[in-house]
């Protein structure tokens, strides 16, 4: 039986971002695992609540269905899981022996990595949100490439 979690139900911090639910029923879940089922599409819908089995225990429709005090509890837990550095310039994106080779300045840093397949490793949507994945299946985001400085959108072109 799936569990659909909603404003009554609490929500609390466990240890190591896993979550501790109690039902409005009064029933008491320990140390779920919050995850996206659609982590790039739909962020803020479908989040998942895993058991330490990686069963199933609960579904969070959408984040506003909770409570804000449940919500600021589970965006921690899967903004900590889903650690995706944004990529705010691009220093330069050579390409190497068949691979594009990128060093960039992200909101964590400095990083350098490599990319195979263009085609299939830079995926950019219709608000110019690019989703870049390296050749370790590492991944970096763009949250808009037009917002970019010149010379980033200049070694970004051949890319996209």
């Amino acid at each position: 039986m799936r569990i659909y979690v909603g404003k009554s139900d609490e929500i609390n911090v466990n240890e190591n971002n896993l979550v501790n639910l109690k039902t409005e029923s009064g029933d008491v879940y320990e140390a779920l695992e919050p995850r996206r089922l659609f982590p790039v599409s739909r962020a803020d819908s479908y989040i998942t609540l895993l058991d330490k089995d990686g069963c199933e225990v609960a579904i969070i429709r959408e984040l506003s269905d909770i409570s804000p005090e449940a919500r600021e509890v589970i965006s921690y837990s899967l903004d900590d899981y889903y650690l995706v550095p944004h990529i705010t310039k691009i220093l330069s994106a050579v390409d190497k022996h068949g691979k594009t080779h990128w060093c960039v300045e992200t909101d964590r840093g400095y990083k350098e990595f490599d990319i195979r397949v263009r085609s299939q490793d830079i995926r950019v949507s219709r608000d110019g949100r690019i989703r870049v994945r390296d050749s370790d299946d590492n991944r970096y985001i763009i949250t808009d490439y037009r917002a970019l400085d010149k010379h980033s959108k200049s070694q970004l072109i051949g890319d996209i």
